[in-house]
């Protein structure tokens, strides 16, 4: 954690009236004021002309609409944080009146919610009105549309900023599962020993959401799913699943390991890449006729080093699927037939699996004996119980964001390696296979692992 000086002393917040801002950061925000986290005064810059009272009218709306109960006493010491800046942030107006809200403070963090096509310009006027000394810039995915934008944005905001000063924002590593990846894998023997090529057969990775795309089609339709999931948060999330163990605990250190994987991993296959369309998805709002975007991807990937050479590792994610739940699946080799049994037979193998959405936990698939045959247990550890209720991912990444600590935030290199990696799904994607709302995805999907099959995701009421 950086130390308390390098806190910001003033949050601007670029886009405060969106759906992110809207649906995440102002919860968050206010779950660091309860927590007493939260010092310093906030700004939202916004296109639409409104007063500081209605930016806290929104915040209230905001919040309480998020399911947050809302206490009085700690909403009014956030609403005197709150003020607004109004107008086009491609104008140098906008500019010259946030400078007057914040040339008082000493370390601004900006933290941009905006469309990506948006960062450069708003880094760029910030530059042009000196408010970046010191200053540091969050911005939001997607980082890049492919391998040859990242590179251009990232050169573009390093015209302005130092690489210190970037903060690249993926909030899958701000979720308390993710986080504990490093300690469960490497504090724990009993893991740390079977979590390679010797003991695992295959890795499954599920991100399914069992609802649409709904009122974000304008959005949406542009980036499909491979953009919006896989690239940043399936690949982040398998980089923890696969690193070595950090030789400290500096972020460099940890950003290095990730880094190793991402360079070990070949780029993808597409004749290993199925895409698939709900049903209904052609008449949601904002998607445009006859689209071919992706709402479903399955693919496999290799990470041809010496600890994972030779383990399939497969990736699904798609929307109006059976169930909400994200997922770390080890499958581990199968032992030999147990022939001292009375019927000598193979049993299913032991499995690993992280729960990281709902309810997160890890469960341990084992084997015992019932009767004159097998069964499989299931040995479940469920974290909120254990730990207690656990940070949002977005307070966690806000209040990384506020101290300076870049180990929850995308180094750049690794973001390039995974638009490397997904590129040629890009470049020569399948055709798009329509799917049933309920189903897990087209039937070409359902045999995608071959032998391995798709496992049945561990459901939050599975216990």
């Amino acid at each position: 954690m950086a130390q308390a000086q390098d806190a910001a002393d003033v949050l601007v917040i670029f886009g405060i009236t969106g759906d992110l801002a809207r649906k995440m950061t102002l919860r968050a925000l206010y779950r660091l004021e309860c927590r007493k986290l939260l010092d310093c005064p906030i700004v939202g810059v916004a296109s639409r002309e409104r007063s500081d009272d209605e930016l806290v009218a929104f915040a209230r709306r905001a919040i309480g609409g998020s399911g947050e109960e809302i206490d009085e006493d700690v909403f009014n010491r956030f609403a005197s944080r709150l003020s607004y800046v109004s107008g086009n942030v491609t104008n140098d107006s906008v500019y010259a009146q946030l400078a007057e809200r914040v040339r008082a403070h000493h370390r601004p963090l900006y933290y941009l919610e905006t469309p990506p096509s948006l960062f450069g310009p708003i880094v760029k006027h910030l530059g042009k009105a000196q408010l970046v000394t010191d200053a540091r810039v969050a911005v939001e995915k997607p980082f890049g549309y492919d391998l040859a934008s990242a590179r251009e944005l990232d050169a573009r905001l390093h015209q302005v900023l130092q690489e210190d000063q970037i903060l690249r924002v993926d909030h899958f590593l701000g979720k308390e599962p993710v986080m504990e990846l490093e300690y469960l894998r490497f504090a724990n023997l009993a893991l740390a020993e079977i979590w390679d090529r010797k003991s695992v057969s295959a890795v499954q990775i599920t991100m399914a959401e069992d609802f649409g795309v709904e009122d974000r089609g304008r959005f949406y339709d542009p980036v499909g799913a491979l953009r919006d999931v896989v690239q940043n948060h399936l690949l982040q999330v398998l980089a923890l699943v696969a690193m070595e163990p950090p030789a400290s605990a500096s972020t460099d250190e940890l950003q290095d390991k990730k880094a190793e994987v991402f360079r070990a991993m070949p780029a993808a296959d597409p004749r290993r890449y199925v895409r698939g369309q709900y049903e209904g998805y052609l008449e949601v709002h904002g998607v445009a006729p006859g689209s071919t975007t992706e709402t479903f991807v399955a693919l496999q990937l290799e990470i041809d080093n010496w600890r994972w050479a030779g383990v399939p590792i497969f990736l699904r994610a798609g929307k109006e699927l059976p169930h909400h739940v994200t997922e770390v699946r080890l499958l581990l080799l199968s032992t030999p037939r147990l022939a001292f049994l009375p019927n000598p037979t193979d049993v299913d193998p032991n499995q690993i699996v992280l729960r990281i959405d709902p309810d997160s936990g890890l469960r341990l698939q084992i084997i015992t004996r019932s009767g004159d045959s097998w069964r499989s247990v299931h040995l479940d550890t469920l974290f909120r119980q254990e730990l207690g209720e656990p940070w949002e991912p977005y307070e966690r990444v806000l209040h990384a964001a506020l101290h300076g600590d870049h180990q929850l935030f995308a180094r750049q290199d690794s973001i390039e390696q995974t638009w490397r990696i997904v590129q040629p799904l890009l470049d020569h994607p399948p055709n798009v296979q329509p799917y049933p709302r309920g189903s897990w995805g087209p039937p070409a999907a359902e045999s995608f692992c071959g032998p391995y099959r798709w496992r049945q995701p561990w459901l939050a009421n599975d216990h």
